[in-house]
């Protein structure tokens, strides 16, 4: 059934405030042309009524009512991951299928490694969603979404492979299920070329916060080669994705994003969290030691906590982060640095603290690593955002971002916001 438009019935009728609502709907004569024309009367109230749930049911469509198939190149950009990880974040929240190809050419190993093979299986439980078979090194993957579920899912990647990176693909579609989900998943807790699950816990889920109640537990530590770290999150939506009100609501019930300026600085804070094997030589204590001291110039509190971790394997990490007030729009900026054979615990800890000294010291929002996977949730709360640094990883998360949105993004220098709806 298709709608055509209002009239008024007579000049007489139009005074009295009756229209008529022309609508179509296949004859019974049959015919995949055919159709009939059939005129509802309506009073004033009733197609005010009919024009705003009409209104909102098209926005809607803008969003989740296309139902073709969304094509993407997997080599485009830097033809990593990232591509991956959105388009199904995206599509298990918009509903639209799509189909990547190419995937990961850009990487030495194409195809989907261990933690897209986990995310992918995982929305198969999560939302019903239907692929392709898909295995280790798979290069081209068809996901068709279904109805996003509450509940608890346990998730185990298998490897040392990334537990933020997974979650990069589940986060957003379940804040905004029918109710709480509680994600359980093994895997790895820091790693290179990753954000770690303690930016994701410090940095990454304050600003979120918008959007759901979000609660990250770090129950065990998970370092390469082996993993075997273990998180829980909790997220309990504050919107449900398939109430008809739900794109007008978000609009108007969440800030935007403004991270344009970080504000005063009022305090570094950090872990150090290290296998127990090392903490006969303190190695915690002198990473922790060496950060303090170069960080003291800022003349705030210092204050890093260091962690000894029973884990499968031997490592750590050391990850800062200031904190220039409590609000959304108050971005933290971080640095990080791994520990690693051959370094020393001292040029580990000032490593961390030069990284996150560099990013202070300028007047941006936000640091490059969080404006890359701010990207997808930017959309839905058109802003702006000033970053350190325009990424490869950020091009690219808006190329599939746009796709499944109605959105047009606009870069100048180090500046993102959103140009078109």
């Amino acid at each position: 059934m298709g709608i055509l438009g209002f009239e008024p019935r007579s000049k007489a009728c139009f005074r009295k405030g009756f229209f008529h609502c022309l609508l179509t709907q296949p004859s019974i004569t049959g015919g995949p042309y055919s159709s009939q024309v059939i005129l509802y009367p309506l009073t004033v109230w009733e197609s005010l009524t009919f024009i705003k749930v009409f209104v909102r049911k098209f926005n809607n469509k803008a969003v989740l009512g296309d139902k073709k198939m969304i094509t993407l190149d997997g080599s485009y950009g830097e033809g990593g991951g990232a591509l991956v990880r959105t388009a199904l974040a995206l599509s298990t929240l918009t509903g639209k299928s799509f189909t990547v190809n190419n995937i990961r050419a850009g990487r030495p190993k194409p195809g989907l490694k261990a933690q897209h093979l986990t995310a992918i299986n995982a929305l198969k439980q999560i939302c019903k969603a239907e692929t392709n078979e898909v295995l280790l090194g798979t290069t081209e993957l068809t996901f068709k979404p279904g109805k996003i579920k509450s509940g608890r899912y346990d998730i185990d990647i298998g490897t040392a492979g990334s537990i933020t990176l997974l979650l990069q693909s589940l986060i957003l579609p379940a804040m905004f299920a029918p109710g709480p989900i509680t994600l359980t998943v093994i895997g790895g807790t820091c790693g290179k070329w990753q954000a770690s699950v303690d930016y994701l816990q410090n940095i990454l889920s304050p600003i979120l916060q918008r959007f759901a109640k979000i609660e990250l537990k770090i129950l065990k530590r998970g370092y390469y080669p082996k993993g075997g770290g273990k998180i829980e999150l909790k997220i309990r939506p504050i919107l449900n994705l398939q109430e008809a009100s739900f794109w007008e609501e978000l609009q108007l019930k969440f800030p935007k994003f403004n991270l344009q300026s970080s504000g005063d600085l009022q305090q570094i804070r950090g872990v150090v969290n290290v296998s127990e094997e090392l903490a006969e030589k303190e190695v915690g204590e002198r990473i922790s030691l060496a950060a303090e001291r170069f960080l003291k110039k800022y003349e705030v509190p210092v204050n890093i906590r260091v962690e000894y971790a029973k884990a499968l394997s031997i490592g750590g990490e050391v990850i800062l982060w200031s904190v220039n007030g409590d609000s959304y729009e108050n971005g933290r900026k971080a640095g990080d640095a791994l520990v690693e054979p051959r370094k020393s615990s001292e040029q580990i800890g000032k490593e961390a603290a030069e990284e996150l000294s560099n990013q202070i010291d300028q007047n941006f929002g936000i640091d490059k690593f969080a404006a890359d996977m701010l990207i997808h949730f930017m959309a839905l709360l058109p802003g702006s955002i000033i970053t350190s640094e325009i990424s490869n990883h950020l091009k690219t998360n808006i190329y599939v971002t746009e796709k499944f949105l109605p959105v047009g993004f606009k870069i100048e220098k180090n500046s993102v916001s959103i140009s078109s709806l």
